[in-house]
């Protein structure tokens, strides 16, 4: 598949996810801590056998890794925001603020890498994060009460980390593959995970939760989607300018929307969502695919 297509199958995949995560969150987990504790675990047990199937390529430098390490630490930490905003916040309030995160790419990629975009670039850009906030917001998330609060501070941190993190993850993938890309940012998250939430408070937490093995089953198959997303997107970055990779995998919130609707028809108490008003949102998909056509024209 071309990088573009890619890009398209990964921000799909991580819809999926997404809504998952807000499940877990909000319906079964006791708390951050405790759903932290078995996602850092998994992602451990990927990072250390990829890590060995795929071994760094030799006589790469110390800069790439050092370089490696810090985007995983990044990218952990706008997945901690987002998923500490998402078990408080409902998900159409979270996903549009996270993922204006390509206009912060876009801007950082020019003095940092070199890459220039022209008008159709910047256009399509535009284009799909508008639409991509449009269509996950409701009537009310934006008010001017809203604005002041923390949590859109903390929303605000979350997109500007995925930007760097990204940025970073695009100079290291010159140097190691998207394999490597993946193991050792899974070790960073995992790390960092782990570091957050074994206690002994949060073990027993999970040993008395209910729907504890339907629960380990959801998080299992989750954290094998969540990977699955996440390398795509490394190869899509490996091989496409990162302002453009970083808006079609930005483009989430449109699966998001679309898996949350037809969730909301067949098991109604999976996910909280409203639906808000139809017409605005299928203008909003219409922005998404338009801005993800103008980039497969450039």
């Amino acid at each position: 598949m071309s990088w573009v297509n890619t890009a398209i199958l990964s921000a799909a995949i991580l819809g999926a996810v997404n809504i998952i995560d807000s499940h877990l969150l909000s319906k079964r987990m006791p708390g951050l801590q405790a759903f932290l504790l078995p996602v850092g675990t998994i992602h451990l047990i990927y990072g250390i056998i990829l890590l060995v199937l795929f071994p760094l390529p030799e006589g790469t430098g110390p800069l790439p890794i050092v370089i490696t390490v810090v985007s995983g630490i990044l990218r952990t930490g706008a997945v901690t925001i987002m998923l500490y905003s998402l078990q408080r916040e409902e998900v159409s309030l979270v996903i549009p603020v996270v993922y204006t995160y390509p206009i912060f790419v876009a801007i950082i990629a020019a003095p940092l890498l070199g890459e220039s975009l022209g008008y159709l670039g910047w256009l399509a850009i535009t284009i799909v994060v508008a639409g991509a906030v449009i269509i996950s917001a409701r009537e009310t998330s934006f008010s001017a009460a809203t604005f002041r609060s923390k949590p859109l501070l903390l929303l605000l941190g979350s997109s500007l980390l995925f930007a760097l993190a990204d940025i970073t993850s695009k100079y290291a993938l010159s140097y190691i593959s998207f394999w490597n890309m993946f193991s050792l940012t899974a070790c960073c998250m995992s790390g960092t995970f782990l570091l957050l939430s074994v206690r002994p408070h949060i073990l027993r937490q999970l040993y008395n939760m209910k729907r504890r093995n339907s629960t380990m089953g959801l998080i299992a198959f989750n954290e094998t989607l969540a990977p699955l997303g996440i390398t795509l997107s490394f190869w899509a970055l490996g091989r496409g300018p990162v302002s453009l990779v970083s808006t079609i995998v930005g483009s989430r919130p449109m699966f998001v929307v679309i898996f949350a609707l037809a969730l909301s028809r067949i098991m109604p108490r999976f996910v909280d969502w409203r639906p808000g008003r139809l017409p605005l949102r299928l203008i909003a998909t219409a922005m998404i695919v338009g801005g993800i056509s103008i980039i497969h024209l450039i």
